[in-house]
């Protein structure tokens, strides 16, 4: 097991860099660019454009900005990459290489075109919010949709089948920001049960800084969580609704096909028990497609992640993507869906290591 998480790993390093050419190329010959942002100020010149994407590299094909931007030719000083900070981690390429301290390889995605804070400063501050509620929603959508599939499964054509049927149908076609709108408009606005908008009550954190999630936490946790809790509910329903629709069927699906197995029907014949029938040996069988399905869901829920957190205004990495959308600020956008793809590549990891854990047939040997 050691040996494949290991090789799988090391597989991983490719597709990454793969993943960051295309992200680059893709954004780079996108409308607009880098300097779109500043192309709308009457304030500013064309000469004076023309001055900072010399400076900053952005004359030069894009093959080479990359190479730059990557951090494995040339990485050192100003002019040598899009928005490169210079502020990387130590270097892990030899000098012949283009070695150097800065640069996407070396965790140096530059700085933000906005405010000119390193984008590890940014996405750092937006990362916690964004486990938070992805996390809670993940959890909770595996629980619920397992659940109520298995539940549907063993008591098949009854209420409960057909009134789960009639929810997934319903709730698969119920697009997420309409959901989300509706959620406020009932919850926040009519009833005044939740709050509308934020993670926290601007009475906890005057500010925002990750340090002050810890530091209000450790002062009054009882206040800061209950405080939390109620901000996550109507985001962690818009984010699981879809999900929680569709997968419930999967899981049915698979369990029923795992009943129908004959060797449920052994097990049957020979008087075992059907609680154990259920859960010894139909259960264990069928979820080797859902855990394939729960990897797959997981970059789903950071796509989602980005229409929930804009409506609710959480303050998580969805909507530093939306706002580094708007305001052109490429060097942010990069650093998002780089990590972003890290996360992918990881949840399939994830899942390819749980088969074992399933199914004891696998062996990664």
């Amino acid at each position: 097991m050691i040996r494949y998480i290991v090789r799988r790993l090391l597989e991983a390093i490719p597709v990454v860099i793969l993943t960051s050419v295309l992200i680059y190329g893709i954004l780079l010959i996108a409308p607009g660019g880098p300097t779109a942002r500043f192309a709308q100020n009457p304030r500013i010149t064309g000469e004076q454009i023309a001055a900072f994407k010399h400076r900053w590299g952005l004359d030069q094909p894009i093959p080479i900005q990359y190479c730059r931007w990557a951090g494995i030719c040339n990485p050192d000083g100003e002019g040598l990459g899009i928005f490169i900070s210079n502020k990387g981690l130590p270097n892990i390429l030899p000098e012949a290489l283009g070695g150097g301290d800065n640069g996407m390889l070396h965790g140096d995605f530059g700085f933000s075109i906005v405010d000119g804070r390193p984008v590890t400063s940014v996405i750092s501050e937006r990362v916690v919010p964004t486990l938070i509620l992805a996390g809670t929603a993940w959890l909770l959508w595996v629980v619920i949709a397992f659940l109520t599939g298995v539940y549907a499964a063993v008591r098949r054509y009854g209420l409960f089948d057909s009134a789960l049927t009639v929810f997934n149908y319903v709730g698969f076609s119920l697009p997420t920001f309409w959901l989300g709108i509706m959620l406020i408009a009932v919850f926040a606005s009519q009833l005044r049960i939740f709050p509308a908008s934020g993670m926290w009550d601007t009475r906890t954190v005057p500010a925002f800084g990750t340090d002050r999630y810890w530091t209000l936490l450790g002062e009054d946790p009882g206040y800061v969580l209950t405080d939390l809790l109620r901000h996550l509910v109507l985001p962690v329903i818009t984010l699981i609704v879809v999900s929680i629709a569709g997968d419930s069927r999967f899981v049915r699906s698979s369990m029923l096909d795992a009943l129908n197995q004959d060797y449920v029907r052994t097990a049957r014949a020979k008087g075992v028990p059907e609680w154990r029938v259920v859960t010894k040996h139909a259960l264990r069988n069928a979820l080797l497609p859902v855990v394939t399905n729960l990897g797959l869901e997981i970059p789903f829920l950071f796509t989602g992640a980005i229409a929930t957190e804009t409506i609710f205004s959480w303050p998580g990495m969805g909507r530093a993507f939306i706002q580094a959308t708007n305001n052109y600020d490429y060097p942010v956008l990069m650093g998002i869906l780089v990590i972003t793809a890290i996360i992918v590549i990881s949840a399939n990891l994830l899942a390819d290591i749980l088969y074992a854990v399933v199914d004891p047939r696998i062996s990664y040997g």
